[in-house]
């Protein structure tokens, strides 16, 4: 009796081996099923490389944006406070603010801070006159200039590292023909 459903049949027990194996996930014999499988296994790997990727790349983008944001009220705020230190720079001038006294201190206390807060002052007398830094109120002709060139500082210039606050306010010398 060599009935191939017979449990004691030798081809019916291997048959059963290996569908079992199968089953209960052995690792198959080497096949397209195992190349496809490790295809699958790179494929994930490089979506999660380009996933970190993308992540590292979102995080510097923010921390960029933050940094602009911040120079940006930085500079906001301080651009409110430019007519003081206009204010306080004519004063020192004219000789209206005595060494020692409270409103010395008080001018003193205002520079700092906006020295601290990286606020640089531009625009001199003598200067080249450059229309990018500058704004021309008033010209003159001079023969004695080649070239536009700041005659008078009415208001200086302000800038935050590259950021310009406000121009500096002045009159030009420019040649005579």
């Amino acid at each position: 009796m060599s009935d191939s459903t017979h449990p004691e049949d030798p081809q019916h027990q291997e048959g059963d081996q290996l569908e079992e194996m199968t089953e209960e996930g052995a690792p198959a014999p080497e096949s397209e099923s195992s190349t496809d499988a490790i295809d699958r296994e790179l494929e994930i790997f490089q979506d999660l490389q380009r996933l970190q990727a993308d992540f590292v790349n979102y995080k510097n983008r923010v921390e960029r944006d933050r940094g602009a944001e911040r120079q940006f009220a930085t500079a906001e705020t301080v651009r409110a406070f430019l007519p003081a230190l206009d204010d306080i720079a004519r004063a020192e001038a004219h000789g209206d603010i005595a060494d020692g006294s409270p409103m010395a201190a008080v001018a003193q206390k205002l520079k700092t801070a906006a020295e601290k807060l990286g606020v640089v002052a531009f625009g001199e007398k003598g200067e080249k006159f450059d229309p990018e830094h500058h704004d021309a109120l008033v010209q003159t002709p001079n023969a004695e200039v080649t070239e536009a060139t700041v005659a008078d500082v009415v208001e200086k210039g302000y800038r935050i590292g590259e950021r310009m606050l406000r121009p500096a306010k002045v009159a030009v010398f420019v040649p005579s023909e």
